[in-house]
């Protein structure tokens, strides 16, 4: 399939991280040296995708424009939409019906973060006829996500924040699909946190067979809670200095 558009989802409260987001949008806050919301919009830019949607709300909205402008700083033309309130990935994601006019789709939750970016993935996206694709890792807390029940490498179902998960992954907060996703969208009913739950979207395609996964390799993280937010900083500032200890001598590893 051809994959030339990206979504960012970058709404939501950010309750866990009051007070910090008591007067702006948790995807601002500084990861290490840039904000968060750069992160998969570089990641999305070094994967191929060249047309961006943001989708965010508040009082804030306005913040993100004065930031990204139009995208041409990260090499990608950037859209905005909106969201009224809360309603789950899936409702958001919902508000790109327009944008993706019947292509594919790759979406990113703001604040997520992998280290090795997304680029694997896509490509392997890109290899499909049709359906979606997923991004697996395993974590040591599976019962906070999203968690694939497989069964001889194959996918099953997905359970969502299982106090008994059937394995030790989860789901991260990267999705691949093809235009079907919005009819599945619009089959999915309110989950009991009154939400649209992206989980019932992707058992939906598994229920079709039509949901592939892909393993992530290298470090990945939700700057979701103040614990998650110090270590993915650390982590991003490693990472800088491992790239620099690695240029070639007479520079300084910057692009």
């Amino acid at each position: 399939m051809k994959l030339r558009k990206g979504v960012i989802l970058a709404g939501g409260l950010g309750t866990r991280l009051l007070p910090l987001t008591k007067i702006t949008n948790k995807h601002l806050l500084p990861v290490f040296d840039r904000p968060m919301v750069y992160f998969p919009l570089q990641m999305l830019v070094a994967a191929g995708i060249t047309e961006v949607l943001l989708v965010t709300g508040g009082n804030t909205a306005g913040d993100f424009l004065r930031l990204l402008e139009n995208g041409e700083e990260f090499g990608c033309s950037l859209r905005y939409a909106y969201q009224r309130g809360e309603g789950g990935i899936a409702a958001a994601l919902k508000l790109a019906r327009e944008f993706a006019a019947g292509d594919p789709l790759a979406v990113l939750l703001g604040d997520n973060l992998y280290e090795n970016g997304i680029a694997a993935a896509a490509e392997d996206f890109r290899r499909q006829s049709e359906g979606g694709r997923i991004l697996l890792k395993e974590v040591a807390d599976p019962q906070r996500f999203g968690v694939p029940v497989m069964e001889g490498g194959r996918l099953l179902r997905i359970e969502e924040k299982p106090a008994q998960p059937a394995s030790r992954y989860a789901v991260t907060g990267c999705y691949f699909y093809d235009a079907g996703v919005f009819e599945k969208i619009d089959r999915c009913r309110p989950s009991a946190r009154q939400e649209l739950e992206i989980t019932d979207v992707n058992n939906l395609y598994l229920q079709e067979g039509r949901l592939e996964a892909s393993f992530v390799a290298g470090w990945w993280g939700d700057a979701g809670t103040f614990d998650s937010l110090r270590r993915l900083s650390n982590l991003v500032a490693e990472q800088g200095a491992a790239a620099r200890n690695a240029a070639p001598a007479g520079g300084d590893g910057s692009h």
